[in-house]
């Protein structure tokens, strides 16, 4: 049960490093992404860590399906959404 609780600590870890990583890079334009400084990538990488977990905690609270697979997928989603609003201000 630890374990299992470690492993899903990490993956939900990596999938708001990975997706805050990639909405910084990928998601300006050509021109924003030349003033991108590594302050900015770990900024991101914060806020996307953040969204993760509050995707994946409300998918455990709402009670989607008991698949694991289906809770990583709202903490991409949960990613994704906290960056977009985010960056949006």
């Amino acid at each position: 049960m630890i374990a299992s609780a470690w492993v899903t600590f990490l993956i939900v870890l990596i999938i708001g490093i990975v997706a805050g990583l990639m909405f910084n890079r990928y998601g300006h334009s050509w021109l924003t992404r030349q003033f991108t400084t590594r302050q900015s990538d770990l900024t991101a990488a914060l806020v996307g860590i953040a969204g993760a977990f509050i995707g994946f905690h409300l998918s455990v609270i709402i009670g989607l399906l008991p698949s694991p697979l289906m809770h990583y997928l709202a903490a991409v989603v949960g990613a994704v959404l906290v960056l977009w609003i985010w960056r949006g201000r």
